[in-house]
């Protein structure tokens, strides 16, 4: 089964779709997705679906759910004798299994080639930890699970997944950084300061690129603004890190052009 959750939720089995068209049997294949290959709790899959609100006949309404989505499956392996729905959405003790092959959710292969691009990050092959992260950042398709109603267990999954997103772009920037691409990610970069304002490291990010492209002045307006926004929304400073960047760029300070990460904000 091929199973993407960076985006819309979609899922086929032998090319044919088994999402479900109800709001709570699409959560329930979802919170099953991301926790493949382990067994969700029936306690969980409540919580998920009815929060604090548990109904008397919680239990007997979520077997329907797990008997709609195994005739969605059992309807897409029709013709395949060697497998059937149970094999793959099983029953275990006290919960329920998705069982999937590695590299069948997109979710499961972003984490895998992320940590391999951080790995290579860390070891100091930037070429390979940007096109490694790259990979990864380009199976999105969009926010994670967009289109599908979340209740408190899958919206922790969401933030956890949207986070390791984030984090991989960062990673993936600081390796163009080191390797003199800064021209190149500036439009990017205005791009993400654009949509995250208040981002310490994405402006320190296209602070560096601009000052490494020739464009100081706009280096200091992107820490103004910044500035700005941090005071007027907050009330705070930019933190003494970003500000130091500020006065390494007010000085022309030589550090700056060499190949180093943008400013260590992003550990």
């Amino acid at each position: 089964m091929e199973i993407n959750v960076l985006g819309p939720l979609t899922a086929r089995e032998n090319g044919v779709s088994v999402v479900p068209t109800a709001a709570k049997p699409r959560q329930i294949l979802s919170l099953l997705a991301l926790q493949s290959d382990r067994v969700v709790t029936v306690a969980t899959l409540m919580e998920e679906i009815w929060g604090e609100d548990i109904p008397r006949s919680a239990a007997t309404t979520l077997q329907t759910y797990i008997l709609q989505l195994r005739r969605k499956i059992a309807a897409a392996l029709d013709g395949d004798p060697s497998r059937h729905a149970k094999d793959v959405l099983v029953t275990q003790h006290g919960g329920y299994l998705l069982q999937v092959q590695p590299g069948q959710v997109d979710a499961h292969e972003f984490t895998r080639i992320t940590a391999s691009g951080r790995a290579a990050h860390e070891a100091g092959d930037y070429l390979a930890a940007s096109r490694l992260l790259g990979q990864a950042l380009k199976m999105w398709r969009g926010s994670a699970l967009v289109d599908v109603r979340v209740g408190t267990v899958l919206e922790l999954e969401v933030l956890r997944v949207e986070e390791d997103r984030m984090a991989a772009l960062e990673r993936r920037i600081d390796a163009d950084l080191l390797l003199g691409r800064h021209a190149e990610i500036v439009p990017e970069l205005r791009v993400l300061v654009a949509r995250h304002p208040m981002h310490e490291n994405f402006c320190a990010q296209l602070m560096t690129a601009l000052h490494r492209s020739g464009s100081a002045w706009r280096a200091l307006e992107a820490y103004q603004r910044l500035r700005v926004t941090l005071v007027d929304e907050l009330g705070l400073e930019p933190s003494a890190r970003l500000q130091q960047l500020h006065q390494a760029v007010l000085s022309a300070d030589p550090a700056l052009d060499v190949q180093v990460p943008a400013t260590g904000l992003t550990g």
